[in-house]
Formats: structure tokens, sequence, C-alpha cells
């Protein structure tokens, strides 16, 4: 399953787009731009399941650098400030990981 058959390909490119610049990536601007914020529940863990690359039911820092390449493969990667920053908007209870749960609530915040 694509990232694409979930959200509007053009509302993916335009959230891409919005935060080329480094240092300009925003988590609750992209997910309301591309569109994931008016998703359902269980859409929302679709998108999660995609993006938790090594299936590990967790999306570490490694993963969160690259996730902007998974919605759009020629998108850039985050910067490690914008990393960071993620993973403490999403990271409630402090692993040093995100979460299905997580990651649900910070998107439909």
């Amino acid at each position: 399953m694509s990232l694409s058959s979930i959200l509007p390909g053009d509302a993916i490119e335009s959230a891409i787009k919005a935060c080329q610049a480094p240092d300009s990536f925003c988590p609750k601007k992209f997910f309301q731009m591309c569109g994931l914020s008016k998703k359902s529940p269980q859409d929302i863990k679709k998108v999660f399941a995609i993006l938790d690359n090594d299936g590990s039911g967790y999306i570490e820092e490694e993963e969160l650098k690259f996730f902007l390449q998974r919605f759009c493969t020629g998108a850039r990667v985050l910067t490690d400030k914008e990393t960071r920053g993620f993973m403490t908007l999403a990271d409630d209870d402090s692993d040093g990981r995100i979460g299905a749960d997580e990651f649900q609530a910070m998107v439909s915040s």
C-alpha cells in the first residue's frame, strides 16, 4: 500500500513543496496540508504502518529523518533540528520513539 492510495497526490505534492527549505517543516501543518488530519483513525493507522519502515511498531528517529521521502521519493531529508522537534512533539512517553497511539494523537490534535 502506498500513501497516495490514502491521501490525494496533489495534496501530498503541495505539502512537500511547502516545506522544501531546511528547517521549514512543521508536522501539524504538513498533516493538514496533505489531508491526513481529516482522515479516519483507520487511515491514520495505515499511514503509520507505511511510515514504520522496519515494521517494529514504532517510528524511531532514524526513520523519522526520512519522513518526507516516504511521501515523495524526491523529497528532502529532515534536518536534525526538525527530527528532534518532531520527536519531541509526538513522543508523549519520552521513550525515544513514536508509537501508533502517539502518532494518532498528534495527527488528530
